[in-house]
């Protein structure tokens, strides 16, 4: 269900009056329409996942934006590309933006917006929440991926660690969004307050069956074909996948930390690369089972991509994959999850193609737009256009 935007307080309101009396005073006024609501939204989004990275979270961020744009709203990203940046140790393909905090208050002034959004929790997401809460500027958050693992996975810090910094994090924000009912029963038990849901969506037009390619592999694999698509990182669990003992050829699609590491130890492997568009559509297209080892994923985009491919997928009966396929019960025909890795890609193969992607297009990510915009810090959202957003989310 949607969040139910409530009234802020009076005291935010106070607090940002005061704020923009004192920024007219230093020249340097507030957003005047922040958490107010019109036809016409103009958003701010923060994100330290941006392209060039590939990952869900950035996939996520570009189809909510063109759907956003679609209904007629303007959407202005706050990324790293746009300040001075380091390589992240350990991870050199993503960028922190160093010392951000007075540029990233300047470009939300001159987007004044309506509604602000911080998407991830690094450096400019950080800055962005400072801003906000000494303004008294209202703000959502959403929860992407599980920070607290991936840092004990590559550092070793507790996990109690991680999780105390998320929940400080996600503490002022109007309305935590997370995308499954699972992961948001979990984050109610581990004090992050009330989250609300925020689904997810498929392009249904690139990702699609393309049946001329039944016949034999365009890059002519061995088949069956089994494959994986996202970051090449310790996180996701790869080695799971390509130490099983399956016919065909596996394939993966990907760059990250330890590619170099997987080409060297499972040299049978096809490794892709990074694809886009139409290339990674038809590599969807072309497997025989999509398989998904990892255990920390918060949902899984590339589930739903290629089941809408008509790709069966296989994976752990964890959170993602275990929410992505229990939407509805058609769920168990698009999917297999066991313990086993082997059994569950072996059950994969046996599923009919045309029921992953009839399964897939109960995902709309027109629908998820608008439940998006209910979500977030918005004063004086219409009833009306409350209830549309629920109503295309059931319908959906």
């Amino acid at each position: 269900m949607p969040h139910t935007t409530e009234p802020l307080s009076s005291t935010p309101r106070k607090k940002r009056r005061v704020a923009r009396l004192l920024g007219r005073l230093r020249g340097r006024p507030l957003p005047r329409d922040v958490g107010r609501f019109c036809e016409t939204l103009r958003i701010v989004i923060v994100s330290d996942a941006a392209p060039p990275q590939v990952n869900g979270v950035v996939r996520t961020l570009q189809q909510l934006t063109q759907n956003l744009t679609a209904l007629g709203h303007e959407v202005t990203f706050i990324t790293p590309d746009l300040f001075t940046t380091v390589p992240m140790p350990s991870y050199p393909e993503i960028r922190l933006a160093l010392f951000p905090g007075r540029k990233v208050a300047r470009l939300i002034g001159d987007a004044n917006p309506n509604a602000i959004h911080i998407a991830t929790e690094g450096p400019l997401g950080m800055a962005a929440r400072r801003f906000c809460i000494r303004k008294g500027i209202p703000f959502s958050t959403s929860f992407h991926t599980r920070f607290a693992e991936y840092l004990n996975a590559r550092t070793g810090i507790p996990l109690s660690w991680g999780y105390a910094f998320l929940r400080r994090f996600h503490a002022k924000s109007a309305a935590l969004m997370v995308a499954t009912p699972s992961l948001q029963a979990e984050l109610r038990e581990r004090g992050f307050g009330e989250p609300v849901i925020w689904s997810r969506g498929v392009d249904t037009e690139l990702y699609k069956p393309r049946p001329d390619l039944a016949a034999g592999h365009p890059m002519g694999l061995a088949r069956p074909v089994w494959l994986n698509v996202g970051r090449v990182a310790v996180e996701k669990n790869i080695e799971a996948f390509l130490e099983l003992d399956l016919p065909g050829t596996k394939m993966v699609v990907g760059d990250g930390p330890r590619l170099d590491y997987l080409k060297k130890k499972f040299p049978e492997t096809h490794f892709a690369g990074p694809l886009f568009g139409e290339e990674l559509a038809e590599a969807y297209a072309a497997a025989d089972v999509f398989v998904f080892p990892s255990r920390t994923d918060t949902f899984g985009l590339v589930l739903i991509e290629a089941m809408a491919a008509g790709t069966p997928v296989a994976g752990y009966p964890v959170q993602g994959p275990g929410d992505v396929l229990a939407f509805t019960a058609d769920g168990a025909k698009a999917g297999a999850l066991d313990e086993d890795l082997k059994t569950a890609c072996m059950a994969a193969l046996r599923l009919k193609r045309e029921d992953a992607r009839a399964y897939a297009m109960t995902f709309a990510w027109d629908a998820c737009a608008r439940q998006f915009i209910s979500n977030l810090a918005l004063e004086e959202m219409p009833v009306e256009e409350e209830t549309a957003a629920r109503e295309a989310v059931a319908t959906a």
